[in-house]
């Protein structure tokens, strides 16, 4: 097995080739802005869908179940193909990857948006996802071969600042779009920036591969660990709906751990295996990669339930919703690239750590919100949370990638990328099922200290579900205002009740990623010889 030996200077990481002939072939700043265009496609799809969502439910008469697997099936076809991703991209070089990936992204948007039924739709989306995780890893590849070491930093922090303008504007461009043109629009608007960065690819993307790359595929690891990561995305998507005590969600979560202690058995023995396991020697890349996990399931997993707060508790429209947020996701787009600045100084290690705890006390601040929470407060939290935020995801990557050999940075990008699906996966699932226990204990004695008669049999058990969003349940024709009014203030109350629980919990797992960056450190990988193709 093909190891990299560790070395204590980020010199030995080879600078980029310059452009030959005078051409721009190459150009490092133009390669950050070809990838940052296409990279755009997958960010904005993560927030713009969602909006779009009830009304594909509406127009195609889907059910609830079905339209849950427009976003699960995306999200778990990203989360599976990520690393076999990163592979492809180290041994057919970053560029073609990325191209294809491009490519693939806008034609399946649009077929997407021609389709006429919601299985065509879903079928797509998984397909969307296979070509979205071929971007990603690629992208930080590019970043790595095009960038010397003490640029890699600010490339990266202004890469994650187009991915937080990007999830940023979802909400209001995808408001914007089902609400004056039709909800095909909000995946026909990939077409022109697929073509965009194809355009970009094909004029300015150089390839650099690493001379000891890979020439085989692994396919019995990319087997077991696609397998794995399946059986463990989808036990914790379906965890909330089955329960986690149920025979299918233990099945599948267990089959998940043997999979991958199966699979690590085999990366010991493959000749070339899918991923060395003497990545982890690496006590750095190892740190960053838990973090990662530990970031998202508190970042991805808490924030899910901010959108209904404002919606249903504070009756926002989605575009509204959608400007409430600007003070988190500007200050990630302004804090990505000053991140990066920082990290190029001082190393990843402070910026993380003040990160996290800066995002520890933003947590902790959230879980204090009520019902009657005004802009002012909730948006200190917001500005707090995106500030704190930035490093994290600027040095992480960075701390990834960077300590990771050339000859493997797909690989790594790939990691980075699973962790974060990882965690927002698992934090989304816990955080859910914590906070729907949470409503359904305090759900009853608010309705009766409302002073409003008891629900029982199917009727209680939609009044929680509904609770669990935050909607309440819509009153009979003649009911007084103030009936009206004490039915809506026990859901809102019990909702929020939940999103408390649920912001304390992040907190804590924050304030654990902030004790681990404490291991992190700049990249000192050495990333051997490279070929710019």
């Amino acid at each position: 097995m093909s190891q990299s030996v560790v070395k204590n200077s980020e010199a030995d990481a080879p600078p980029p080739t310059p452009p030959s002939g005078g051409g721009l072939q190459g150009h490092p700043w133009l390669t950050l802005l070809t990838v940052a265009v296409g990279v755009m496609m997958v960010a904005l799809d993560g927030t713009i869908v969602a909006i779009a969502n009830p009304v594909i439910q509406e127009k195609l008469h889907a059910a609830p179940s079905e339209i849950q697997w427009v976003t699960s099936g995306y999200l778990l076809a990203l989360a599976v193909f990520l690393i076999t991703a990163g592979k492809i991209g180290d041994r057919f070089g970053h560029k073609s990857t990325f191209l294809v990936g491009a490519v693939g992204f806008a034609a399946t948007s649009a077929a997407i948006g021609f389709a006429g039924d919601i299985r065509t739709v879903i079928a797509f989306r998984v397909l969307q996802g296979l070509f979205g995780a071929l971007l990603q890893p690629a992208a930080l590849g590019l970043l790595r071969g095009a960038f010397p070491a003490e640029r890699l930093n600010m490339a990266i922090g202004i890469w994650g600042g187009v991915i937080g303008a990007s999830t940023a504007a979802g909400p209001i461009v995808g408001g914007l779009l089902v609400e004056h043109v039709n909800w095909e629009s909000v995946f026909f608007i990939n077409i022109p920036v697929g073509l965009i960065a194809l355009a970009l690819g094909l004029w300015v993307l150089r390839d650099v591969r690493a001379e000891n790359a890979a020439k085989s595929f692994d396919l019995p690891g990319i087997l077991l660990l696609s397998a794995g990561m399946f059986a463990l995305v989808f036990g914790i998507i379906k965890a909330p709906e089955w329960g986690w005590g149920d025979a299918r969600t233990l099945l599948l979560l267990g089959g998940a751990v043997v999979l991958m202690v199966v699979f690590a058995l085999w990366q010991v023995r493959a000749r070339e295996p899918l991923v060395p396991l003497g990545l982890f020697r690496s006590v750095p890349l190892s740190a960053g990669v838990l973090l990662m996990v530990l970031m998202a399931f508190a970042f991805f997993g808490a924030i899910f339930f901010v959108t209904f707060y404002l919606q249903n508790v504070h009756g926002m429209k989605p575009v509204e919703a959608g400007v409430h947020l600007l003070p988190m996701t500007g200050m990630m787009i302004v804090g990505s690239p000053l991140a990066g600045l920082a990290i190029g100084r001082v190393g990843p290690r402070i910026p993380i750590v003040a990160g996290m705890l800066i995002t520890t006390t933003a947590m902790f601040g959230m879980s204090t919100l009520d019902t009657g929470s005004g802009n002012g407060v909730m948006s200190l939290w917001f500005v707090l949370m995106g500030l704190g935020i930035s490093p994290v995801m600027v040095g992480a990557t960075e701390v990834v990638v960077g300590n990771a050999p050339l000859e493997l940075s797909g690989v790594a990008g790939g990691l980075q990328q699973s962790a974060m699906q990882v965690g927002g996966s698992l934090g989304t699932a816990v955080l859910g099922a914590l906070m729907a226990a949470r409503v359904g204990d305090v759900l009853p004695g608010k309705w009766a200290g409302a002073g409003l008669p008891p629900v029982e049999g199917p009727q209680a058990d939609g009044l929680e579900q509904a609770a669990q969003l935050g909607i309440a349940p819509p009153a009979p024709p003649g009911t007084p205002p103030q009936v009206v009014d004490a039915m809506a203030g026990a859901v809102h109350e019990s909702f929020v009740s939940g999103m408390s629980l649920a912001f304390a919990i992040a907190s804590v797992v924050a304030f654990a990623a902030a004790v681990l960056g404490l291991l992190t450190r700049r990249g000192t990988t050495d990333a051997g010889p490279a070929v710019h193709i």
